[in-house]
């Protein structure tokens, strides 16, 4: 990381003092009100029953009711005037999911088209996904960072469409929120043994409670250690990680949580950038196994390690202020080394720039890379929430600052590579680099500050919530001045919900996003920012006394600035391009008394370029599935507790997608998974199937020549023995 970046941190953490201490004053000087003034604040009423579901906490079943991230505030899901999605850990037990793609398999318009070792990525509503951790911002950059374990998380929130009022640059896709494991008072401890398809061994803890008589310190301690292959030949997933937490409560109105993890990966090139040939088209010697690796065996990688550590302090000033702060510190290294389907056009050949078979239509040309990435994350979020009351209404205030200090590093080496027979691959007729070969790239440094306030109105049965921020976001290229951006911006936000009888919720809102582009164009002017507009409405049911909650959500949206070609430079793009997208998610997830749990999903997204200097106005936007859908239905037999059998299947299907290009599209698919687990005591032992009929499916061709293959059948048998 550069020097002059360094000496920027000290003044981020004066900011974010500065602003702790203003909200203190703010808070100290409303509890020193005239008497008068005192009496407009919200009672405090003391309720029998039940304890209140904790937004961070475990839940039991596949339902939760109240989230975090749509307003960063503990919130009913049912007063959020924009559909959201909670995936809690019981759901990921019962589905057996492996890797954080799994983790959103049955969720109404979540698409995930990459079977990939690199990274989870995901879209929705025609657009990337971004992801956040406890609220924070996850990654920056490209390839330098570790998947998530989904053992580490308690659950995960999905938020769909622009969210910039709270979190600052982002696409028109929506937000997942991944929820950390966090220390718990209550002493709970697994020890799991898992074994599986591809050799697969894994052993895994999760270990809490309290270390005092007085619950005033809680720890918890998650690792997972795993030696694994995968469905592609030379081709490993180990991994193994450390997470432990600690949380201090020295009273009912502080909090500090510490969060540490250190997880380290060796895997290796899951995709070959195969062409449309013998994957999606045919081809004279067949489809090319999924199992086939072109690479080469002992030098491919894709190996990572990711240290972080940070924590997350609350602390109730009075009966109506509350202060919180989380702060982040992650340090990345990635050994990323490749051999592919090559994409480096031959003019002697004719060998076009994209990936095809020699005339043999058995070998392929290869492209070689090897990066060596880094990563570096500074973040911090601060906030003021208070309760108040004005006459009939009741007010939830939020006031937030956060800070992001982000650097990407990368040394680089290219070449083209001898081809190879993808039908019956022979390798080390392939030369590896020195480490002197690598060059190093100039380093990125992007610095946001974003300021925001939100009210969330009471009225009746009527919750209106406003939202407004702005964000000044800057990037800079070391050694190259001119590709310096600052883009600064405004968002908003506005929704308002009707609670009805019966556990009826209709709502109607509008929000904005903005996504900083960087760079220049080849006259030198900056790009400007993607920015997008949305109106959602719908209808969410939560009936009371019942583990049921659903909705159904039509939305349109539109994102401008998108890039587009120059028609009188190919060499450089234009901002005249336009995405509009009318779509519906629809959901229902249940957990029912008679130990009945489901899920039922559907998406449907009409995304279509509706500018453009590319001869494609009016066609969908590429990679987007116009419908999807799942379901899931597990049945425990038992009377009473955790005990006896739970047998479950689920089916999810993902429609055709356009490619970009009329050659080729990507075919719909209909995958299959199932369950059977045993209960009995401390004891539970599950069997988890993915893809049960082993369908041989391509998740996504491209209109540059390539296709991908999706995950075949795997299987776990787990072991859990709690104590």
């Amino acid at each position: 990381m550069p020097t002059h970046h360094l000496a920027r941190l000290p003044r981020t953490a004066i900011a974010q003092a500065a602003f702790l201490v203003a909200c203190s004053a703010c808070a100290q000087a409303q509890t020193a009100a005239p008497a008068a003034a005192e009496a407009t604040l919200a009672p405090v009423t003391v309720q029998s029953g039940a304890e209140r579901e904790n937004p961070t906490a475990p839940v039991s079943g596949f339902v939760a009711k109240r989230g975090l991230s749509a307003t960063k505030t503990d919130t009913p899901l049912l007063e959020t005037p924009q559909a959201i999605s909670v995936v809690t850990r019981d759901q990921m037990e019962a589905q057996g999911v492996q890797t954080l793609r799994q983790v959103t398999a049955y969720t109404a318009g979540a698409v995930s088209n990459y079977f990939d070792s690199r990274v989870d990525s995901f879209s929705a509503r025609g657009a990337t996904v971004s992801q956040y951790q406890d609220g924070l911002l996850r990654t920056y950059g490209t390839y330098n960072s570790s998947r998530p374990d989904p053992y580490t998380l308690e659950r995960v929130e999905f938020l769909r469409g622009p969210t910039s009022v709270l979190y600052g640059q982002g696409s028109v896709g929506g937000v997942l929120n991944l929820t950390s494991k966090r220390p718990q008072a209550e002493t709970a401890r697994e020890v799991q043994v898992q074994v599986g398809s591809h050799a697969r061994k894994q052993i895994a803890a999760d270990l809490t409670g309290a270390l005092d008589a007085n619950g005033q310190w809680l720890y918890r301690l998650v690792a997972v250690g795993r030696d694994s292959g995968t469905q592609v030949n030379h081709v490993d997933d180990d991994r193994v990680v450390l997470a432990p937490s600690l949380t201090w409560r020295p009273s009912a109105d502080t909090s500090l949580t510490l969060q540490g993890l250190h997880q380290k990966d060796k895997s290796g090139s899951l995709i070959g950038f195969f062409p449309w040939q013998g994957t999606q088209l045919p081809n004279q010697y067949g489809q090319i196994p999924r199992s086939t690796f072109i690479s080469e065996p002992g030098w491919d990688a894709f190996d990572t390690e990711n240290s972080s550590w940070g924590y997350l302090f609350s602390h109730r000033l009075n009966d109506s202020w509350t202060v919180r702060q989380n702060l982040r510190r992650t340090v990345t290294e990635v050994d990323y080394r490749t051999i592919y389907t090559s994409f480096t056009a031959n003019a002697a050949t004719g060998r076009p720039a994209r990936p095809v078979f020699n005339s043999d239509n058995r070998t392929v040309v290869r492209d070689a890379v090897w990066n060596l990435n880094t990563g570096r994350m500074l973040l911090i979020d601060t906030q003021l929430e208070g309760k108040l009351n004005a006459g009939a209404t009741q007010h939830t205030l939020l006031a937030g600052l956060d800070v992001q200090r982000n650097h990407s590093g990368q040394s680089a080496w290219r070449a083209v590579a001898p081809s190879i027979d993808v039908y019956n691959p022979v390798y080390g007729n392939f030369t590896a680099p020195s480490a002197s070969a690598l060059v190093r790239q100039p380093g990125v440094a992007q610095r946001q500050l974003g300021f925001y306030a939100q009210d969330q109105i009471t009225w009746g049965r009527f919750t209106a919530t406003l939202g407004l921020r702005h964000d000044s976001a800057k990037t800079d290229t070391e050694g190259r001045p001119a590709a310096a951006v600052d883009d600064k911006a405004w968002t908003k936000r506005a929704g308002v919900t009707y609670q009805m009888d019966g556990g009826w919720a209709p709502y109607v809102g509008y929000s904005e996003s903005f996504q900083p582009l960087g760079g220049l164009d080849v006259y030198g002017t900056p790009y400007k920012p993607t920015r997008g507009k949305q109106w959602e409405a719908g209808v969410k049911w939560q009936p009371p006394g019942q583990g049921i909650s659903a909705f159904v959500a039509a939305y349109q949206l539109r994102e401008t600035n998108r890039k587009t070609n120059d028609p009188a430079n190919p060499l450089n793009s234009l901002q005249i391009g336009e995405v509009k997208v009318n779509g519906l998610d629809a959901e229902l997830t249940a957990s029912l008394a008679s130990h009945w749990d489901l899920t039922l999903a559907y998406g449907y997204t009409d995304a279509k370029i509706a500018r453009s200097n590319a001869g494609d106005q009016g066609l969908p936007v590429a990679s987007v599935p116009k419908q999807t859908g799942s379901a899931w239905l597990s049945h425990r037999f038992a009377t009473e507790g955790r005990g006896g059998w739970t047998v479950g299947v689920g089916v999810r299907h993902t429609g055709s997608q356009w490619s970009g290009s009329s050659a080729i599209s990507t075919p719909s698919a209909t995958l299959a998974d199932a369950l059977l687990a045993y209960d009995a005591g401390d004891w539970r032992v599950a069997f988890n199937v993915t893809n049960l009929a082993d369908k041989v499916h391509i998740t996504q061709c491209l209109a540059r020549g390539d296709c991908f293959y999706g995950q075949g059948r795997t299987y776990a048998l787990t072991s859990t023995y709690r104590f």
